[in-house]
């Protein structure tokens, strides 16, 4: 997410505070806020995709294959 949709995010919380917000711009702000969330969730998911696990035994597993494992039950 660009820096101009966070900004506007943030003039939308602003304006709903201080004045209230028009249906069109709750709308947006709904419309946004969604847009940021999962652009937050992308960019964690991509993290825990790359992250690793040290076993007890000493090798390292990637995340994502431990993650697989524990929801096909091996």
């Amino acid at each position: 997410m660009d820096d101009k949709k966070i900004a506007r995010i943030n003039e939308l919380y602003h304006k709903a505070k201080s004045e209230g917000l028009s249906e069109k711009e709750k709308v947006e702000q709904q419309i946004l806020r969604q847009e940021y969330i999962d652009s937050i969730k992308r960019n964690i998911r991509s993290q825990l995709d790359n992250a690793s696990v040290k076993n007890p035994d000493g090798t390292i597993t990637p995340l994502k294959m431990v993650r697989e494992r524990n929801i096909n039950g091996k």
